[in-house]
């Protein structure tokens, strides 16, 4: 007879997934020079007329979890245009050991643009979860960064009150680094985000980050969504602000929004990202 006390039990699988995406410009167009996929990672293209080229980063596994490992490269060469989402929200659950981990790398070209438009990413109760986003930019490209993070899921009854989360961002145009900043909160997320500093009791945070030589004409279209009532509501609990320096060729705008929960804060990002996004407008997937 076998002892079952003496045997292992097997290793947790693990989600690990790699995706890159090369982009040029040919014909007037952009399209595909280079498309690689690996693991959970999947992206699809969806049928649009004209520019920009849309792509839809998917995560198989449904999910993150401690040790899970993530990784998406978008390259766009010169003069393309490229937008990138994802099919729905990233969910960031518990971790019994380790964390989880994603890592974004854009690289975009001579005259090259990017919007950066995931879903929200929902992290949570003890969770762990670390993400870096690093970008490189040609000296007059332009890009269009937005992370939103909802911490649990309020209209479910889910609340975030412990874990681990730090966001990374490096942002670099002609080799000279215009933008960096690390929000790290936890291991007491509950507390973190009381403090006025941090979300002033919001359960929901996101910060956009415009680099392109329009940036100035655009920081008061974007304080009057930010703080226009008719979008919340007078009763609604939301923060939020946005600035702008002038860096090289262009100009960066960030702006940073808190709310109660993921409605809230999804109906100030749609019109947000509907201006900031210029023609190109909202995801098609995206959707209040």
């Amino acid at each position: 007879m076998i002892d079952d006390t003496l045997v292992p039990p097997p290793a947790a699988q693990r989600v690990a997934g790699r995706g890159r995406l090369f982009c040029g410009r040919t014909g007037g167009r952009t399209s595909i020079r280079r498309l690689y996929q690996d693991g959970s990672a999947k992206i699809r293209m969806p049928a649009v007329h004209g520019e920009p080229l849309e792509a839809v980063l998917i995560n198989t596994a449904g999910g993150l979890t401690g040790g899970d490992r993530l990784g998406w490269e978008i390259k766009v060469g010169e003069g393309a245009s490229v937008s990138i989402t994802t099919q729905a929200c990233e969910k960031i659950y518990r971790a019994a050991s380790d964390r989880a981990e994603t890592k974004v790398s854009l690289d975009v070209g001579a005259g090259g643009r990017i919007a950066w438009l995931p879903q929200e990413t929902i992290v949570f109760d003890q969770a762990a979860f670390a993400r870096t986003l690093d970008v490189e930019l040609a000296a007059d490209a332009e890009v269009l960064l937005l992370e939103a993070t909802l911490f649990g899921r309020l209209a479910m009854g889910e609340r975030t009150v412990r874990g681990n989360f730090h966001d990374r961002w490096r942002v670099w145009q002609d080799g000279r680094l215009i933008h960096a900043e690390d929000f790290r909160v936890g291991p007491d997320i509950a507390a973190g985000l009381q403090r006025p500093a941090v979300a002033g009791g919001s359960s929901a945070v996101a910060t956009m980050l415009l680099v392109s030589p329009r940036a100035e004409t655009l920081l008061e279209p974007v304080r009057a969504i930010i703080g226009d009532p008719m979008i919340c509501g007078p009763s609604i609990s939301h923060r939020g602000g946005v600035s702008f320096w002038s860096v090289g060729q262009s100009g960066k705008l960030l702006a940073r929004l808190t709310a109660g929960d993921g409605y809230q804060l999804r109906k100030r990002l749609v019109p947000l990202v509907e201006l900031l996004n210029g023609q190109a407008g909202l995801p098609k997937l995206w959707s209040l």
